[in-house]
């Protein structure tokens, strides 16, 4: 599917950090396999607790490596013995040493990065492609914020999350008993104001009463940066910020990341993180509960049968900055005489 811009769009774009999975999901001394955005993926971690992500197919016969054994440095494959490094260096073929096997960079390895509780890699074009630096929001970059991270995988394609998170109006329909988003207007006109990562997308005439404006940013990691209004119960600290991001598994299933950070220091971030746990945490999980019922029961052709309005523009917006960078990735990686046809709508 990556050979399309239809499939590079449903799958996700190259030369992008995607956030994979908590950093919780990858004990150290085992060996575990996901799904990420059409890549079958090994994540590991050496004695030193350093996270590798690599292809989940051994460089000798594609048996999965995943399968195999973990030796500390380097795993080994369970089907012939074959060992490989963190690099992707074939190590040792026990059953032909000396072989030409040995010695070559022989199994695709991607960049990672841990921050903030979960793990990154650089999903990159080529097996060579140099990844960007990884630029994370600030709000989950330390400091004087605080923050919590939330994780699910959804039953519906990625980019019926990134919808939802690039439209504010439904928070006061979905969500409209809520503890948070209860207050405010259930009309409103919207706008789009550019930035230098991306563009915010917001309300008109209403700021600061309930989930009024979101930002679509693309900084090498493509993410959505959004506030939620705090009743004085919820502890110091004003408005909660939500950053999130998105991880296509497949055409049909997809990762989120939503962090839950607040502005907090000292004994102010220590008040919030106990509210969190002891009052606010299940109530955000039950918001995102009903995120999850209704995108996974929203058909898989939604988008070529919908009617879309102004609340939409956003929508309109994102799908066509994707389409058209799917389109230059394409095109790049092909020969000049097989231009690459662009998908209509």
């Amino acid at each position: 599917m990556l050979d399309t811009v239809e499939g590079r769009v449903a799958l996700g774009l190259r030369d992008r950090w995607y956030a994979l999975c908590p950093s919780s999901r990858v004990p150290t001394g085992e060996l575990v396999r996901i799904e990420r955005a059409g890549e079958e993926l090994l994540l590991w971690r050496d004695a030193a607790g350093t996270v590798h992500v690599q292809e989940d197919r051994c460089p000798h016969r594609g048996a999965r490596l995943s399968m195999g054994v973990h030796m500390g440095d380097r795993v080994a494959c369970n089907y012939h013995g074959v060992q490989v490094d963190a690099s992707g260096v074939v190590v040792s073929v026990p059953g032909s040493p000396g072989c030409a096997l040995e010695g070559r960079r022989a199994l695709r390895t991607f960049p990672a990065e841990e921050h903030a509780d979960a793990i990154f890699a650089w999903l990159g074009s080529g097996e060579d492609t140099q990844p960007e630096p990884l630029r994370l929001p600030e709000t989950i970059s330390g400091g004087e914020w605080g923050h919590f991270l939330c994780y699910v995988e959804w039953d519906a394609p990625w980019l019926y999350s990134l919808d939802n998170l690039m439209d504010p109006m439904h928070g006061a329909f979905l969500h409209r008993n809520s503890h948070t988003m209860f207050s405010g207007k259930r009309e409103a006109v919207f706008q789009i104001r550019e930035t230098e990562r991306g563009f915010v997308f917001e309300k008109t005439d209403q700021r600061g009463v309930n989930f009024d404006w979101s930002e679509w940013a693309d900084t090498g990691l493509q993410w959505v940066g959004l506030e939620i209004p705090y009743p004085a119960t919820a502890g110091p600290g004003g408005p909660f910020a939500i950053a999130a991001t998105v991880t296509p598994i497949n055409e049909r299933q997809h990762a989120a990341f939503f962090w839950r950070c607040r502005k907090v220091s000292g004994w102010e971030r220590d008040s919030w993180r106990f509210l969190y746990r002891a009052r606010l945490e299940e109530r955000h999980w039950a918001v995102l509960e009903q995120d999850r019922v209704m995108l996974e029961a929203m058909p898989l052709d939604a988008h070529r049968r919908e009617n879309l309005y102004q609340h939409d523009i956003a929508l309109v917006r994102l799908r066509r900055l994707l389409r058209s960078a799917a389109q230059k990735q394409l095109s790049a990686e092909r020969p000049a005489e097989a231009p690459v046809a662009a998908v209509s709508r």
